[in-house]
């Protein structure tokens, strides 16, 4: 059904996503909608959280193939998360304009960050000499970068591009061995 609650969103809207005309389009009776997400915050965070993961499950996958210099894997995770939160126009953002004032979406946001972190540590791991707990503590206060820059880039304060140099800076800077 997130497939088809995800078509609603891109063809019609968030608004138009309700469990009645999810049910009716994914050819099921409104019960089991409402047995499968119980309300429309349930079905909203769900598709929410699916949505997330297929990103980071796609990008974590793209960016465990193949060889890359710390150099390159900085550059490309910046310019990817920098360009995921600058993208107002896709389904991600609208159905969390749709969740606004929700109070589960704060909980949803924290676990997608969480997500993201352990994102940046996977993608990360094979560039550093750190200790996986240092490598998590690192890449916590990476994300938390990458949120803040991503807020500065909404308000205007910069542009995509040089808000994705400053991450790849911060992400290169943050791997370094502590002077001993």
């Amino acid at each position: 059904m997130l497939d088809t609650a995800l078509l609603i969103v891109r063809e019609e809207g968030a608004d138009r996503l309700t469990l009645g005309h999810l049910a009716a389009r994914a050819g099921v009776s409104k019960p089991v909608a409402y047995d499968h997400f119980g309300t429309r915050s349930g079905l909203l965070i769900e598709l929410y959280r699916w949505i997330d993961m297929e990103r980071v499950n796609a990008f974590r996958e793209a960016m465990t193939t193949g060889e890359r210099s710390l150099e390159e894997c900085a550059r490309v995770l910046a310019a990817a998360y920098i360009h995921c939160a600058a993208d107002k126009t896709d389904e991600f953002h609208a159905v969390g304009a749709a969740l606004a004032g929700s109070e589960e979406k704060a909980r949803v946001f924290q676990e997608l960050l969480d997500n993201s972190v352990q994102m940046f540590v996977s993608v990360l791991q094979p560039h550093s000499t750190l200790s996986a707990a240092e490598l998590e503590r690192r890449c916590i206060g990476l994300v938390g970068a990458g949120e803040a820059l991503s807020a500065a880039l909404v308000r205007g304060n910069f542009n995509e591009a040089e808000a994705a140099g400053v991450f790849a800076s911060l992400i290169q800077g943050g791997l370094r061995s502590p002077p001993r």
